[in-house]
């Protein structure tokens, strides 16, 4: 990741086009094509973190990558679609991550103790996954700020809502469903803003932060089946 100090992108959210398609226009079967394809990726995530948000273009993304710009529009119409992509495969990334914590039994604690230190891991190891994401904390503000790419990170968090509910429900059945899911998305949105600060202001203490989120999230679990 660059050190250099992370840029707004605002900017870029409000010059957005009402409509833009954002869809990858051909996905690559052979090798070599494959190759082209990682490669733009890659190298879109690591200027990125050297240019910013709003400075990103696929002539840019060309001239890093020795790709003529017919090689490039072969797969991505604009720079809103290697985002989208490169949002998609970042946001699989941390769903695969809390999916595993899911099944392999991160909510069956006994301890208030235990339940902050399961949420604790998890939360830090969604950081480290994203942390070491070419483009890491740009992408999450595309995903976040540019209208027709919100979709990619909603979907990503309903998705891993329901997943969580499905299990709290069926360890309590005393409370809804319909109640899990709402606390479910509202957790998932809390550390979804808390890796952000971690990313956005690296002189804070991580660990601290994920310590402080997970304290929050178990105290609100166990209020629920307080009511």
């Amino acid at each position: 990741m660059s050190s250099q100090p992370k840029k707004s992108g605002r900017k870029t959210a409000r010059k957005l086009p009402a409509k833009v398609d954002t869809t990858t226009k051909h996905m690559p079967q052979q090798a070599r094509a494959q190759d082209t394809f990682e490669l733009i990726l890659e190298t879109a995530g690591h200027l990125l973190d050297e240019v910013g948000l709003e400075k990103l273009s696929t002539n840019l993304v060309c001239k890093r990558a020795g790709l003529s710009p017919p090689a490039l529009y072969r797969y991505f119409p604009n720079k809103y679609a290697i985002l989208r992509e490169l949002g998609e495969r970042l946001m699989d990334l941390q769903d695969q991550a809390v999916l595993a914590w899911v099944d392999s039994g991160g909510l069956n604690t006994s301890t208030f103790e235990e339940a902050v230190e399961s949420h604790q891991r998890l939360q830090e190891g969604v950081n480290e996954i994203t942390r070491k994401f070419p483009g890491n904390i740009f992408v999450l503000r595309a995903l976040r700020a540019i209208p027709t790419l919100r979709e990619v990170r909603l979907s990503s968090r309903d998705m891993v809502a329901e997943r969580l509910s499905d299990a709290m429900a069926r360890r309590d059945p005393r409370i809804s469903r319909e109640r899990f899911a709402a606390a479910a998305r509202l957790t998932t949105e809390l550390t979804y803003a808390a890796m952000e600060m971690v990313l956005e202001e690296p002189e804070r203490d991580a660990e601290h932060i994920s310590t402080e989120v997970a304290r929050m999230i178990v105290k609100y679990y166990a209020g629920l089946q307080e009511d």
